[in-house]
């Protein structure tokens, strides 16, 4: 997943308004962890959020994703970043702060990897820290048969991108279909996204499994809700 589509990223999600996200989490952590000075973005992607919290925060990131990465250290190249799987990683250091944005948190698929994510990203955190992970849609909110079709309209880049939302079982399904031109020409490529779909109890509990106090914001940075966990 992303492998053909890293270096379209950030022009496929050009409305995502990432400097207003990133104040209201800064906003955030000063009202509840005001002396907070490090922060991990686990799933980091691109580096859009960790650009605009770098200059506030000792920031690191990681990624399973090796090509989303090779544009995050251009894009913060003070910024450590690494390659890892947020069901089971283990950076040997502890953060004030660690995040899970832009439903991110989806990619675990299946409950036992929820619970394994959100105890690794709990590992992470000194005390009295937060934690905090913006959910991907619940199995009652997600819509099956759906069409969804975007587009990029630059003077150097155009892009088709569209989908049906499909659903197996528990996990919503996106084989998205790209239509690419640049200078070089154009090219068709396709990806499948996976996500798990989980309930608000599920993601409650594994904050709680975690050893975590946790609430639930239904509007969160995105308009996705969020899950905000203290240690």
């Amino acid at each position: 997943m992303y492998e053909k589509v890293a270096r379209y990223y950030d022009a496929l999600y050009h409305f995502k308004d990432y400097a207003a996200a990133s104040r209201r989490l800064h906003d955030l952590v000063q009202q509840q962890v005001p002396n907070a000075r490090s922060l991990l973005d686990v799933a980091c992607g691109t580096g859009k959020c960790v650009e605009h919290l770098q200059a506030l925060y000792d920031t690191h990131g990681v990624d399973l994703s090796s090509e989303m990465l090779e544009i995050a250290r251009s894009r913060c190249p003070n910024v450590g970043f690494e390659v890892a799987d947020m069901a089971d990683f283990n950076l040997g250091r502890t953060f004030d702060v660690v995040t899970c944005l832009f439903s991110s948190i989806g990619l675990v698929k299946t409950a036992d990897r929820l619970d394994r994510a959100v105890a690794a990203m709990s590992r992470h955190l000194n005390r009295g820290g937060m934690l905090i992970v913006e959910p991907w849609f619940s199995p009652e909110n997600y819509w099956v048969d759906r069409l969804v079709s975007n587009h990029v309209d630059e003077p150097d880049l155009k892009v088709a991108w569209m989908y049906k939302s499909e659903r197996e079982g528990l996990v919503s399904v996106m084989n998205i279909h790209y239509l690419v031109a640049t200078a070089a020409g154009v090219e068709y490529f396709t990806e499948r996204h996976e996500s798990g779909l989980f309930t608000q109890e599920q993601y409650l509990d594994a904050f709680r499994k975690a050893g975590l106090r946790v609430e639930y914001d239904p509007s969160g940075l995105f308009g996705r809700g969020m899950y905000v966990g203290r240690s």
